[in-house]
């Protein structure tokens, strides 16, 4: 059996304790292809490439069975709070 959308965000919220976690299985239900959104306090100063590393370190396990992630969002807290005000602020068409 492949990996599960459940066990990617079981990871990801046990090693990055994120305040705000999507993830999506992109396969068809086989695990071998994922979409991320995550928001965690760990990614305080830090770049996005080094973002995008711990999110491959955690999930180093599981990485042996994914084909494909995509790490959509990878932003702090505060960067999080700013992108949702800026989208609600925009009007709708």
């Amino acid at each position: 059996m492949g990996v599960t959308k459940e066990s990617v965000e079981a990871t990801l919220k046990e090693k990055l304790n994120p305040t705000h976690l999507d993830v999506v299985d992109t396969s068809g239900g086989c695990g071998a292809s994922f979409v991320v959104e995550i928001v965690s306090d760990q990614f305080e100063g830090k770049r996005l490439l080094e973002r995008h590393r711990l999110v491959n370190a955690a999930l180093v396990e599981e990485m042996k069975e994914i084909h494909a992630l995509s790490i959509k969002t990878a932003l702090t807290p505060e960067q999080w709070n700013q992108r949702q005000e800026t989208n609600a602020a925009q009007p709708t068409a």
